[in-house]
């Protein structure tokens, strides 16, 4: 089953329990996804959803960083559980001592030096690709190449 069938099903026991939050968060996806796939004029893979869902994740946790400088915590934890949820369909996240090998493997293979920070950036990240966050992935680099 594709990534966007078990979404479709998810989001339809959600609507069949009357879970209202859920079923918004679900259709706030799979507005994204279509609105995306008009650009792209096909139908999105697997991995091209992820990258939705992961620049939705994004999208939320900044919009919560916003709402808590704002004093807004309701508004906030709706952010939250909205990443819950999506975060579900996402890969499990690396550990920062997986990270941190594979970024001094990068390092040592293309004997980079500080200069060359962006080189190890977009190695690193194609290889980490969707299981590590770019946020986590830039101190790591800048604490492997000092």
């Amino acid at each position: 089953m594709s990534l966007q069938q078990t979404l479709d099903t998810d989001y339809k026991s959600a609507f069949k329990a009357h879970d209202s939050a859920s079923v918004e968060t679900y259709r706030m996806i799979k507005s994204a996804i279509k609105n995306v796939e008009i650009d792209v004029q096909h139908e999105l893979s697997d991995e091209e959803t992820l990258a939705v869902l992961q620049k939705e994740v994004k999208r939320r946790r900044d919009a919560a960083d916003a709402f808590r400088q704002g004093n807004r915590e309701e508004l906030a934890a709706k952010e939250d559980a909205e990443i819950a949820l999506i975060a579900k369909y996402l890969p499990e996240q690396m550990s920062d001592e997986e990270l941190e090998a594979i970024v001094r493997e990068v390092a040592t293979a293309q004997s980079a030096t500080a200069a060359e920070f962006g080189k190890v950036m977009g190695a690193v990240m194609a290889k980490v690709k969707g299981k590590a966050d770019g946020s986590r992935v830039t101190p790591m680099v800048k604490k492997i190449l000092k």
